[in-house]
């Protein structure tokens, strides 16, 4: 594969910026994330450099990009951490140590090539290489209304836990919870 799997830079916030713009921006954005594309259009750019800064330290957050040859950007992955009695970002409070994949971005012209294949297995084994507790699943949430992100979760190991969650501002509409749990 020609792209580059890794870590953001804290220094790269304009490029992060520009990707999550892009993704909300996407057709599907509607059920794939939970934030509009007006709202984050009007952050101010402190916003998008301590958002960034915290990605790139890794101790609750790692996001990672996948990076073409020209240096441009074309997907991403967000880690949470979550413990057992933190607060929850979203879904049911952590009951095992676990993380959480979320900002899941891929643009159309890269999809199907690997990108997020790549993208998911660094985010898996960042989440395994945590240090003491261990991390015991990966989860995350997918729509209903999302079909084909939820056929590659399935492809990619992920199960359903039987967790649903509403989705907040869309009265009626499920999130599915779906976890990749620590093999032994």
């Amino acid at each position: 594969m020609e792209h580059v799997i890794r870590a953001i830079r804290a220094d790269e916030w304009e490029k992060a910026r520009e990707l999550r713009l892009a993704a909300l921006r996407d057709p599907v954005a509607s059920v794939a994330f939970l934030e509009m594309y007006e709202g984050a259009v009007a952050r101010d750019d402190s916003f998008w450099q301590e958002r960034t800064a915290g990605a790139a330290e890794g101790t609750s957050v790692r996001q990672f990009v996948a990076e073409a040859p020209d240096g441009s950007w074309v997907g991403t992955v967000s880690v949470l951490v979550e413990r057992p009695g933190g607060e929850p970002r979203f879904g049911e409070p952590a009951s095992v140590d676990q993380t959480h994949l979320v900002a899941v971005y891929v643009r159309p012209e890269a999809r199907g090539t690997g990108v997020t294949d790549e993208l998911f297995r660094a985010a898996v084994e960042w989440s395994w290489s945590l240090p003491e507790p261990t991390i015991q699943r990966v989860r995350l949430y997918v729509h209903e209304d999302n079909p084909r992100a939820e056929a590659f979760y399935r492809r990619f190991g992920f199960v359903q836990s039987g967790e649903t969650v509403g989705v907040p501002g869309d009265e009626g509409a499920r999130e599915k919870e779906y976890e990749l749990r620590r093999a032994g």
